[in-house]
């Protein structure tokens, strides 16, 4: 049994770790890419929302490029950094890396994408974000 992975860079925050199953591939036997484009979603809004201290929802998906196929029996990890703030939106820079069955350590970047949050209130509506951002 190998070790997990949990570095990646030191200026991204690990945010979410996943193993795709059976039925999450597509008719090739690859993991299908709307999959992965929902596991970095939930990833960056967790980033969005912690850092603006707010309930947050996807406005923009700038970038998403797939780099390498991802496999049944991978662990997936998200990790993600704010790259830019406005006064209700923030955009995360997202990296995907699929640490492989029977490669130990070695995680291998497999997507990475760019989307863009904006805070909202109870109601749904922008608000401003009520904690700064360091």
């Amino acid at each position: 049994m190998h070790k997990l992975h949990t570095r990646h860079h030191d200026d991204m925050a690990l945010a979410l770790r996943v193993l795709p199953m059976p039925k999450d591939t597509n008719p090739s036997g690859d993991i299908f890419g709307g999959w992965i484009m929902a596991q970095v979603d939930m990833a960056g809004g967790i980033i969005a929302s912690q850092a603006m201290n707010s309930r947050v929802v996807t406005i923009a998906v700038t970038e998403f490029l797939f780099k390498q196929p991802v496999f049944v029996g991978d662990i997936i990890s998200c990790y993600g950094k704010v790259i830019k703030t406005g006064r209700t939106s923030i955009t995360i820079f997202m990296e995907v890396c699929a640490q492989r069955e029977g490669v130990d350590e070695e995680c291998l970047k497999v997507t990475e994408a760019t989307l863009v949050y904006v805070a909202v209130d109870e109601h749904g509506k922008p608000k401003e974000y009520s904690k700064p951002i360091n």
